[in-house]
């Protein structure tokens, strides 16, 4: 197996990965698709919305806004508080979400949730949860896809929603798959 890196920013990383099978190539799409770990806002408690949007609209819509995702210090049942208190008339944006931690923020500062009027108001409290796309897709890290290029080569290229740095993303892809296969031969060794 031989991987080339063709292109890396702070957005995506595209990679050239040759003698390998279709199979191994679409495992680690589908592994970063539904087994990275991320933080998403899953819970939203209204304590007060006059706007005309049902509340399930607007939970619907927070919860896809992406949370960063650090690499280390957050296990499986960290819960981070965000927070939202808007009154119109405006716009209001993702980056009015305050979070209960400093290293968990919204990703993308400019994603508009609900415009509000006159004597319009939204006050709510929504809970981070980490989680994976096979639960959610709000838990997807970003999007990944690939494209054959020579006989048996192809090129990978994954684009962060912003949780966390595309590099990153790939590497917890990846590590998923390796996990997986220990669990699945710890089993077998019990035949």
């Amino acid at each position: 197996m031989k991987i080339e890196l063709l292109e890396e920013n702070d957005k995506s990383i595209r990679i050239k990965v040759d003698e390998v099978g279709l199979w191994q190539v679409n495992a680690l799409r589908r592994s970063i698709m539904n087994n990275v770990e991320t933080f998403a806002i899953d819970k939203v408690t209204f304590y007060e919305n006059s706007s005309p949007m049902f509340d399930e609209f607007i939970a619907h819509r927070i919860g896809l806004i992406p949370v960063k995702t650090p690499e280390k210090g957050y296990d499986s049942d960290a819960e981070i508080m965000f927070s939202l208190d808007a009154s119109g008339p405006k716009t209001v944006y993702s980056d009015e979400l305050k979070s209960s931690d400093k290293e968990i923020e919204v990703a993308n500062k400019g994603i508009p949730i609900i415009k509000l009027n006159n004597d319009q108001k939204v006050r709510l409290e929504g809970k981070a949860v980490l989680g994976n796309g096979r639960r959610h897709a709000k838990f997807q890290p970003g999007f990944v896809n690939f494209t054959e290029s020579g006989k048996s080569g192809f090129e990978v290229y994954v684009e962060t929603f912003g949780q966390m740095p595309p590099r990153a993303i790939l590497n917890r892809g990846i590590m998923a798959i390796v996990s997986e296969l220990k669990a699945l031969d710890k089993e077998v060794k019990k035949l």
